[in-house]
């Protein structure tokens, strides 16, 4: 052992500088830095021999490991910085690259389809595969014969008197065909005619009686008149709609796509979701299966144009259902081709032309500026699903939906002051509801404090601007004007968890001014919608919590939350709401108890009867009736915005400019016309939160 050691000894000896071989001491220098010993005295660290600058073996590698060391340090410093710049903290590159946006433009229809030439005349060939194919396959759908259905004869029910259904398909039309017109209105009311007339549904088909019964369904739903017994008579008459169809049917025309998103839009309304999201799969496949996503023909005019608004009314439909839920995407849009509808209301669509009265606005309904805008909904659910979405990414959002507002009736404009129709309101919440989702995206755990404190600016804008919005429409209806609706009846389910979202950051925030605005609006619907009743129970609780906070000595629930030197987790998982919903981007429920655990837990909560369309009085909604009623109602809520206000001090000036000031903040109250109208409104609002108090 003493022999090899002196040999290693002897084998391992580091070469030194000259300096340090005069003076006999030890050299710490490396290939890249001076020794300390030359570096304290200030003279070069120099080798003039050949063997003293070859370094040892052992030497080397640690240098070189040092090396490498150091450069790693700096090279994930520069991505970090590089990475919070651009929104992708995935310093391994293991999350999937944000591909360039591909945003439609506005009015642009879809690329059309290349289809191969026939060679020649195939009359004979095509007579012989429809008979001699026939059991192994269709013709595509636009050149499929389709058979009688007289193997399928339901019971025909009774007609509702025609007064009450006069109401109601006015009902209908004002809240639904202004949004998505996929009747054609004339011939619809021809035959409605026709069938009062006779006194009887027999002779009709059952598809058709089924179509019907599901419009006066959602009718019911948007009736403001206080005999209408709603929501049991729209159950009622959606149940007949459901049994006058052949659920074993293999072969569908125009009216089972209709009749089955209809009967999704009554179930989304009534806040039975995942039932609304499978009869939507089932129009969408109807749809298919009859050839609707694809530019085919030539059609009879009427014909033609309904089957591209029967298409793009599921499109909107399919769309505005996978963002609100945070789900899959139905259709996809390289599968479609189909062109734009014509910008023109049904009355003028006639099969001799498309022809317009002189001095006659040509369009009334919404469908082309809400097709602008939920075109754009594919990328930016595919958007959705990168950790942290970029600033140049949400500025090309921005501007996409600037540009769809665009396309929006002046009167809808944010910079509008005067009084908003609220039948305007539902198309519009499309725009500003797509907007907050957007941004309330870099909420998440994934993202870095500076960027989750810049998306919480970004979806309070948001939701100042909605405030706007609101305000103005519930100044729209005075009892000298009764061709305008009050705002309630015409708000639709969307709507309501609009408002219930741009409260939570309003609330959030310290704006109290314009949270209140909110909440006034979501209690003028009050019990109309059920989503509303559970928003407003929702709203009760974060607003307990903020002040249970506030009076901890947090600063969030006040116009000083930007002070607070941490987020608060907490109230960040209670104010992002539902992007709590999804699998994806949530994060709360990582560690927590899934399956058949949670019933034998004390998280979970009691659950009731699940909930169903025909399941009695305490089985058709989400909540319990006790749930429904223990959260004090709206004006306990709005009580206790005055209580969180009081805990902050003492109530501070207006917060942000009120409709008609010009600028994009939003308002409180109604829409003014002049100074003196301005400050009225906003000495009104200062009143009101005061009297709270």
């Amino acid at each position: 052992m003493q022999a090899q050691k002196r040999a290693y000894r002897q084998r391992r000896k580091d070469p030194s500088c000259d300096a340090c071989r005069e003076r006999k001491v030890k050299c710490d220098a490396t290939e890249t830095t001076s020794c300390s010993e030359c570096s304290s005295r200030n003279v070069k660290c120099q080798f003039t021999k050949e063997t003293n600058r070859r370094m040892s073996s052992i030497k080397q590698v640690q240098d070189l490991e040092k090396q490498i060391a150091q450069v790693k340090r700096e090279n994930t410093h520069l991505r970090s910085m590089l990475n919070v710049r651009e929104g992708q903290m995935d310093i391994e590159n293991e999350a999937p690259q944000q591909m360039p946006l591909q945003l439609p433009e506005i009015g642009s229809n879809p690329k059309r389809k290349g289809r191969p030439p026939p060679p020649q005349d195939l009359s004979r060939v095509r007579s012989n595969i429809r008979n001699f194919g026939r059991g192994i396959f269709k013709p595509p759908a636009p050149y499929r014969q389709v058979g009688s259905q007289a193997h399928f004869n339901p019971p025909r029910p009774d007609l509702p008197p025609k007064a009450i259904s006069d109401h109601l398909l006015g009902s209908y039309y004002a809240a639904v065909h202004m949004l998505i017109p996929i009747l054609h209105w004339p011939t619809f009311e021809q035959e409605y005619e026709a069938v009062y007339k006779v006194g009887s549904l027999h002779g009709v088909p059952p598809v058709w009686s089924s179509l019907f019964f599901s419009v006066l369904a959602v009718g019911v739903l948007f009736s403001s008149d206080v005999s209408i017994h709603r929501p049991h008579k729209g159950k009622e008459y959606i149940e007949i709609s459901r049994m006058l169809i052949d659920t074993w049917n293999d072969e569908f025309v125009i009216d089972h796509a209709r009749s089955a998103i209809l009967v999704s839009i009554f179930l989304t309304e009534i806040n039975l979701k995942s039932a609304a999201w499978t009869w939507l799969a089932s129009a969408v496949r109807i749809s298919q299966d009859i050839g609707l996503h694809n530019e085919t023909g030539p059609w009879p005019m009427i014909e033609g144009e309904m089957r591209r608004r029967v298409w793009w009314g599921i499109y909107v439909w399919d769309r505005h259902m996978s963002l609100e839920l945070g789900r899959p995407l139905l259709i996809e849009d390289a599968d479609c081709d189909v062109s734009l509808p014509a910008a023109i209301d049904d009355h003028y669509i006639h099969d001799a032309g498309m022809m317009v009265p002189n001095g006659v606005s040509p369009l009334t309904n919404f469908i082309l500026p809400i097709i602008h805008v939920v075109r754009a909904v594919s990328q930016l659910i595919k958007t959705l699903k990168s950790p942290i979405i970029s600033p140049s990414t949400l500025a090309t959002f921005d501007t996409h939906f600037s540009a769809c507002m665009a396309s929006f009736p002046p009167s809808c404009q944010l910079t509008a002051q005067e009084p908003l129709d609220p039948r305007m309101l539902a198309p519009v919440c499309h725009l500003m509801n797509a907007r907050l989702i957007l941004h309330r995206h870099n909420l998440t755990t994934s993202c870095p404090p500076e960027v989750r404190g810049i998306a919480i600016e970004q979806c309070i804008r948001a939701a100042l601007d909605s405030t706007n919005l609101f305000a103005r429409a519930m100044a729209s209806f005075t009892p000298s004007n009764p061709s305008i609706p009050p705002f309630g009846p015409t708000a639709n389910a969307m709507t309501c968890t609009h408002i219930w979202r741009c409260t939570l950051f309003l609330l959030f925030g310290g704006h109290f001014d314009a949270a209140l605005t909110c909440i006034r609006a979501s209690s003028s619907i009050a019990t109309l919608r059920d989503v509303n009743v559970a928003c407003g129970r929702h709203l009760a609780f974060f607003i307990g919590v903020l002040i249970e906070k506030r009076r901890a000595g947090c600063l969030i629930g006040s116009p000083g939350y930007r002070g607070e030197r941490e987020l608060d987790e907490e109230l960040m998982a209670y104010v992002s709401g539902d992007l709590q919903a999804g699998t994806e981007n949530s994060w709360v429920w990582t560690g927590s108890e899934t399956g058949m655990n949670i019933a034998g837990s004390a998280v979970g909560g009691k659950v009731g009867i699940s909930p169903t369309l025909m399941g009695g009085p305490e089985g058709t909604t989400v909540l319990t009736d006790l749930e429904a009623r223990d959260w004090g109602g709206w004006e306990r809520v709005e009580y206790l915005v005055g209580v969180l206000a009081r805990e902050q001090g003492g109530y501070p000036q207006a917060l942000y400019p009120q409709p008609g000031s010009g600028s994009r903040g939003s308002g409180g109250g109604g829409a003014g016309a002049g100074p003196k109208n301005q400050e009225r409104s906003r000495g009104n609002e200062r009143m009101a939160i005061t009297n709270i108090i």
